[in-house]
């Protein structure tokens, strides 16, 4: 019987390896045609967001429009207070998470911590997405332009299944970066509206 529980499990994994590997170039697809990016570029940034998606039980479609209003894809883009990357970051006001990131401009750190902020927000705000969003932009209309995009991305990052929040038993972060773990909770701070992390938009969305 045992064994029988192993194969099912291990057979449930690999399909949905299979499901994550098949949306992740789906969305590369999608990126290359849409926004013109190279295609390894595309699909360095759409594993990045099908990580950071499953790591943090956040759709893939809002990671993704959140990247399209900052940055429009561009990696290398700055903005206001230092904002930087993909998910317009910005360093000063995150210090706690970004440690080991030698390079906030490289795709896949940049939306880890992007996201991991966002997730933070959503902690703080009691799992309030619109709440969280308007602090990652410094503003209710920020939140309500990124609702209205994710639906741009649905079709091509379609809702991950439901899967452990990090931290919990079987999870996929590191020891000693779960967001679960109070060091998540203390590593950001809120700082004024002009200083958040979405303080980039003005400077590179359309």
């Amino acid at each position: 019987m045992s064994r029988l529980l192993c194969l099912i499990v291990l057979s449930l994994g690999l399909v949905q390896t299979a499901m994550a590997d098949e949306n992740s170039d789906r969305m590369s697809a999608y990126l290359t045609q849409k926004f013109g990016l190279a295609t390894e570029k595309a699909q360095k940034i759409s594993d990045a967001v099908q990580s950071a998606a499953s790591k943090y039980s956040l759709p893939p479609a809002l990671l993704l429009a959140i990247i399209s209003i900052e940055s429009r894809f561009k990696e290398k883009a700055k903005g206001a207070n230092g904002a930087t990357g993909l998910m317009q970051v910005v360093p000063g006001a995150h210090r706690g998470l970004l440690r080991n990131v030698k390079d906030l401009t490289e795709p896949t750190a940049n939306i880890e911590v992007g996201s991991a902020i966002l997730y933070g927000y959503m902690r703080s705000a009691n799992g309030d997405l619109n709440a969280a969003l308007k602090s990652y932009g410094g503003s209710k209309a920020y939140a309500q332009k990124v609702s209205l995009r994710v639906e741009d991305f649905v079709a091509v990052a379609p809702p991950q299944d439901a899967v452990p929040h990090p931290g919990a038993q079987g999870g996929m972060c590191e020891a000693d970066r779960c967001a679960t773990s109070d060091n998540w909770v203390n590593a950001f701070t809120v700082p004024a509206a002009s200083a958040i992390g979405g303080s980039g938009v003005a400077a590179t969305s359309n």
